[in-house]
C-alpha cells in the first residue's frame, strides 16, 4: 500500500513539476523563434544581379557598457599609451581607458583600438599590458597577427561619426553604426566583408511590416498579437567565395527599432522594425540602422511579397530579393546619430 505524501514529498513533487514546466516552456520559446527567423528548407529562386555619435552607442544604456576584444588577436599601429608602463588585470579595464579617450567632446577619438595580454603564463613579463593605439583607418585595422599562438586580446573604439558603413540596395543606402566594444567578432567579419568590395550573393529575402501589432514608431500595441507580420526585414550576409565559419553569441540586448542581428550564428541577418521586447534578448546584435535611413528599410518591407510556411509559422517572402552591397561611407556629415 502507497503511503501518504508527507510535506516534505509535496514539496519535491512540486519543485520537480515546476522545473518540468520551465524546461518545457523555453524549449517552446525556442523551438518558435527558430521557426519565426529561420526557414527549415527554402530556395530563393530569383537571380542574384551583382551591384557594383556622440559615445557611438545608438542602443542605448545596453550597449553602452559594453567592452569587449577579441582573444588571440593582436592589433598593430602607432601607441598612444605603451603598455610597459600602463597595466591593467582585464581587458575589460584596458578597453575602457580607450573609451574614455574617445568621448566625442574633444574633437576626434584619441584611441580606436587596445591591445591587452591577460595570459599570465603566456604572456610572462608582458602580462597585464595594456596598449592603446590609433588606427590610421578604424575600417581596415592594422592587424600583426591572429591565431592560437597570440597571447594578446585586441578590440576596437568607434566614437561618433566612426564605424558607419553603407548597405547599399536599389531603394536606397542604409547607414550602419557598427558595435564593436559589444560584438567584436561580428564587426570583425562585416569588416573582412567590406575590404573585399563586393558582396555577391547577399541580399534580402523576406519583408513583413508591422501590420496591426506595433505603432510607426516600433512601440507595441497593448493587446495586439506579435505577428504574423513580424515587423522585420531579413537577408543574408553569406558573400560568394567567402568562408563563414558561423559568429559565436556576442551581443542580445533587447531589439529594438533598426536594430541590426543575425539570426542564430548568421550569416542570415534581419533587421528590426519594431521594439521586440518579447524575444527574450535571443539575438546578437552588431549594429543599428541610423534613424533617418529607417524609411528605407520600410520601402523595402512593403515591396510585393507572396506567402509561405516555415515550419509551421507563416512569412512573407519577397517576389524578387534585393541585391545588398556593403560600402564605406564619405563622411558621417549630415548623418543623425542620436539614438531614437
Amino acid at each position: 500500500m502507497g503511503r501518504k505524501p508527507n510535506e516534505s514529498d509535496t514539496n519535491r513533487l512540486g519543485s520537480k513539476i515546476l522545473l518540468f514546466l520551465g524546461i518545457v516552456s523555453c524549449t517552446m520559446v525556442y523551438l518558435f523563434m527558430s521557426a519565426v527567423l529561420r526557414p527549415s528548407e527554402i530556395t530563393i529562386t530569383e537571380p542574384l544581379t551583382k551591384l557594383d555619435e556622440e559615445s557611438g552607442s545608438l542602443e542605448g544604456d545596453e550597449s553602452a557598457g559594453c567592452c569587449r576584444g577579441i582573444p588571440q588577436l593582436e592589433l598593430w599601429g602607432p601607441a598612444v599609451k605603451w603598455g610597459t608602463d600602463f597595466k591593467f588585470n582585464s581587458s575589460e579595464e584596458c578597453c575602457k581607458a580607450c573609451k574614455a579617450m574617445c568621448t566625442g567632446k574633444d574633437g576626434p577619438c584619441l584611441c580606436d583600438s587596445w591591445v591587452f595580454c591577460g595570459n599570465r603564463e603566456a604572456c610572462g613579463s608582458h602580462f597585464g599590458e595594456c596598449w592603446l593605439k590609433k588606427q590610421k583607418d578604424t575600417l581596415n585595422p592594422d592587424r600583426q597577427e591572429a591565431g592560437n599562438k597570440v597571447m594578446w586580446t585586441s578590440g576596437l573604439v568607434f566614437g561618433k561619426g566612426e564605424g558607419i558603413i553603407g548597405m547599399e540596395t536599389e531603394y536606397g543606402t542604409l547607414h550602419i553604426k557598427l558595435l564593436p566594444e559589444c560584438s567584436p567578432h561580428s564587426v570583425n567579419y562585416i569588416l573582412e566583408l567590406l575590404a573585399l568590395r563586393h558582396c555577391a550573393g547577399c541580399h534580402f529575402y523576406r519583408a513583413e511590416m508591422r501590420g496591426q501589432s506595433w505603432d510607426s514608431q516600433g512601440n507595441h500595441i497593448k493587446d495586439a498579437s506579435f505577428g504574423p507580420p513580424f515587423a522585420l526585414i531579413q537577408g543574408t550576409l553569406d558573400a560568394q567565395g567567402t568562408a563563414f565559419n558561423g559568429m559565436p553569441t556576442e551581443f542580445c540586448p533587447t531589439l529594438q527599432w533598426g536594430s541590426v542581428a543575425w539570426v542564430g550564428a548568421g550569416p542570415e541577418f534581419f533587421i528590426s522594425l519594431a521594439n521586440h521586447a518579447e524575444w527574450k534578448k535571443s539575438y546578437t546584435v552588431f549594429g543599428t540602422v541610423l534613424p533617418e535611413d529607417m524609411v528605407i528599410a520600410e520601402k523595402i518591407a512593403q515591396l510585393p511579397t507572396e506567402p509561405d510556411v516555415w515550419n509551421n509559422i507563416n512569412v512573407a517572402v519577397l517576389k524578387k530579393t534585393v541585391p545588398l552591397m556593403l560600402r564605406r561611407t564619405k563622411s558621417s556629415e549630415g548623418l543623425n546619430l542620436s539614438s531614437k
